[in-house]
């Protein structure tokens, strides 16, 4: 019976439920106990048919999740269960199921290969989201608006500018999930406590053997289990990145609201209700829900910092926790970048509202330029600056457009003649590098 959000499709791709679902799961660990198997086959332990045999039933298609699940209701262990599962349908070939391992060499293992997929399946929706980010830098390279500092008018900027600042951010993400791989996607075959006792002589070999028909590599050394700090920090990047997404849908928010209306996410109106009650609502809905779920994978970083500590070689404590932790922080991160890569890529923009928006302090925001101008023409930049702050109060205070006050004074007319001082005004004038920014990133 479906409970949680997840459960009901309400979140989640298919592509990721996919590599989470309980049948996937089940697979994962089949596989490493086929490779084991394989493996002892490999260095003389067991013989090769034997172990032909297990890889050969180890498949969802002869082991069940319906009979693990009986099993381990009668004796309490899920990773037990799967062995006496799989030893069933092995024949005789059974008794050398799991030979010399413990439940985490096969569970670690089996996350490890789950979180392969996952996380390349969320650098997908990185590189994706680049990517639309690129082609609205490319397009809004020069469409100009007014840049916010505290919520205040600052100076100009492009849109472009805008999107070529958050697709940096998401290249550093890029970044650091193919640093944290070589220590996230390790396997191991450590035996109890992680002395390998139990495997013999050839235990390094068993193991590299494993990990390597598995395509992961192998943990450098492990207790029962692989320490906890790889996890950690995969989680913690993904709150990083979720901080981000939340980041770009906050701003897209802001800039919807009807003080500012300069972008806008898409509504289909046609058919969508923005409230059940106040029929002319168009909500960024779907910006706030990737903030409301970003403080969920966020929250997913405490448990995943706290299954760092455990009790001498090994404790429970990580499992129940783990249980939650990587299905729902790669499931919510995986749906959260396809919504904002869908957002972004039909992103409603008014160019007029902006230019309406850029006149709102009456010229005022472009004080530095003047200051910059006054500079030029020998003018100490503190005293320009000073002359500013004060000519910019008096234009608030009187309503007065800045340029009629700053023709007023005695000073700044002396220096800057009216061409010069429009284009001072003139916030296209004043965009620095930005276009070049934004023109550059389109390109990368």
């Amino acid at each position: 019976m479906p409970i949680t959000p997840i459960d009901t499709g309400r979140y989640g791709t298919p592509e990721m439920l996919k590599i989470f679902e309980e049948e996937a799961r089940l697979q994962k660990l089949l596989d490493v106990e086929a490779a084991l198997a394989l493996a002892h086959a490999e260095v003389g332990n067991i013989p090769r048919k034997d172990a032909e045999k297990i890889a050969s039933m180890a498949n969802t298609k002869h082991v069940k999740v319906d009979r693990v699940k009986a099993i381990e209701k009668l004796i309490k262990h899920d990773i037990a269960s799967l062995v006496r599962a799989l030893s069933e349908v092995s024949g005789s070939s059974g008794a050398y199921v799991h030979l010399g391992a413990t439940s985490y060499d096969i569970v670690d293992t089996a996350n490890a290969l789950q979180l392969k997929d996952a996380m390349a399946l969320i650098e997908k929706k990185l590189v994706d989201l680049k990517v639309v980010l690129q082609k609205q830098a490319a397009e809004h390279k020069e469409t100009v608006m007014i840049g916010r500092t505290h919520g205040q008018h600052a100076l100009p900027i492009t849109l472009g500018f805008k999107f070529t600042v958050w697709g940096y951010e998401l290249d550093r993400h890029i970044q650091r999930l193919n640093e944290a791989k070589k220590r996230v996607l390790v396997g191991k075959i450590s035996g109890a406590v992680g002395t390998q006792a139990g495997l013999g002589e050839h235990a390094k070999v068993i193991q590299e053997l494993v990990t390597k028909r598995l395509g992961l590599k192998a943990a450098e050394i492990s207790t029962q289990i692989v320490q906890r700090d790889r996890y950690a920090e995969l989680i913690c990047i993904y709150a990083m990145v979720a901080s981000s997404l939340e980041n770009f849908a906050t701003e897209i928010r802001e800039l919807q609201r009807p003080e500012i209306a300069e972008v806008f996410e898409a509504f289909e109106a046609s058919k969508q209700v923005g409230s059940s009650t106040m029929p002319h609502k168009q909500n960024p809905e779907t910006c706030e829900r990737v903030c409301g779920l970003a403080r969920i994978v966020r929250s997913l970083s405490t448990p995943a910092l706290e299954d760092m500590i455990t009790w001498h070689e090994r404790d429970l404590t990580q499992s129940s926790a783990e249980r939650f932790i990587l299905p729902e922080s790669n499931i919510l991160l995986d749906y959260m970048l396809s919504l904002m890569c869908n957002i972004v890529a039909n992103l409603r923009i008014d160019k007029e509202r902006m230019v309406q928006n850029l006149g709102i302090t009456q010229g005022r925001a472009m004080s530095e330029s003047l200051m910059m101008a006054l500079a030029k023409k020998g003018v100490n930049r503190q005293d320009a600056h000073e002359l500013l702050r004060k000519l910019t109060i008096q234009s608030a205070v009187e309503k007065q457009d800045f340029k009629q006050v700053l023709l007023k004074d005695k000073l700044v007319s002396s220096k800057l003649n009216e061409k010069e001082i429009d284009e001072a005004l003139d916030p296209k004038n004043y965009l620095g590098t930005a276009v070049k920014q934004a023109e550059k990133f389109a390109k990368a």
